[in-house]
């Protein structure tokens, strides 16, 4: 069962007045399409400017598409916001809450939003809270947190009303190492405890190699890849090799690579190759009958960070 269901999504935007000024026209998202299943926790990548937030926005409601149909557990979204919002979980580490109320009652107007009754309000608040290590300071005004905890508040917020399906940008950017594990641990345990849906935004690969399934990578506003996080990594297909050889090698290795077209590049005592995947046992066997020994190796194979680089950088 598919939660979201996104078909031909495009926001266009358009700039100058006519007749005053010629019109710009600027495409943010140009006809995406994607779903969403039961359960699915869901990679969203790009680089800035790819229109990763502009499509957040239309699936939440805060812009209006120009073209195309964003579906809800079978219902469309265009006529039926408000009920569906109420399945709908949110959370941005760039947005931030009233800065004069505190912890609590940021909490509490959200969970009134929802229509949450009291006692079950304060439950969900109690439960999070405790959860993100907030629960002793609730009712410090958010004006004076730092940066992880206002991240830690907005993520409470994005569970409070149990939802179906929840769209996080950037959830752990402010967070310490441990904090964020955290959280992720958490996201883990509400898709195998709740079967959740999540769409996940981030710049952090690692992040998204442990937590999504599947991927989108979005690029001048359309989608360009659509796979799980190793198969995407398999696409950049150089693995780097570490090679550590003793002083009397270094030379005879540095010709050897020359030799045989191999580029590589010295890293204080060891080189470092980038070879494809496959053709790494043949290389280390030709070093082996040309009496090249080595005293240490280690093998990096291509990663979900190599991909997104390589994507960033043919811009």
């Amino acid at each position: 069962m598919s939660v979201l269901e996104v078909s031909n999504l495009t926001k266009i935007y358009q700039s100058g007045i006519w007749p005053f000024q010629t019109p710009q026209i600027y495409t943010a998202v140009n006809s995406i399409s994607f779903h969403i299943s039961k359960g699915e926790i869901l990679g969203f990548l790009g680089t800035n400017g790819a229109g990763k937030t502009t499509t957040i926005q239309m699936l939440l409601g805060t812009l209006t598409p120009s073209s195309g149909s964003i579906t809800y557990f079978g219902t469309d979204f265009a006529g039926n916001r408000i009920p569906l919002l109420k399945k709908i979980g949110y959370a941005s580490g760039y947005d931030r809450l009233p800065a004069r109320l505190t912890i609590y009652e940021n909490l509490d107007v959200f969970g009134r939003v929802y229509g949450i009754q009291q006692p079950q309000r304060d439950h969900q608040i109690e439960k999070l809270l405790k959860f993100f290590g907030m629960w002793q300071i609730r009712y410090k005004i958010m004006g004076g947190l730092s940066a992880g905890q206002v991240t830690r508040v907005m993520l409470a917020k994005a569970f409070i009303a149990d939802p179906q399906i929840v769209l996080l940008d950037e959830p752990t950017a402010s967070l310490d190492p441990d904090v964020a594990h955290e959280v992720r641990q958490f996201i883990l345990t509400q898709r195998k405890e709740r079967n959740i849906s999540f769409l996940i935004t981030s710049h952090n690969m690692e992040e998204v190699t442990e937590l999504c399934d599947r991927v989108l990578v979005l690029k001048n506003g359309t989608i360009i890849a659509d796979n799980t996080p190793e198969q995407l990594a398999r696409l950049t297909s150089k693995a780097r090799i570490h090679l550590t050889f003793d002083e009397q090698h270094r030379e005879r290795v540095c010709f050897f690579l020359s030799s045989n077209g191999v580029s590589y590049t010295m890293l204080g005592i060891q080189v470092m190759i980038e070879l494809d995947e496959h053709l790494i046992a043949q290389f280390l066997a030709d070093l082996g009958k040309n009496h090249l020994m080595y005293t240490h190796i280690t093998i990096d194979k291509p990663s979900l960070k190599d991909y997104f680089l390589s994507i960033a950088r043919s811009r």
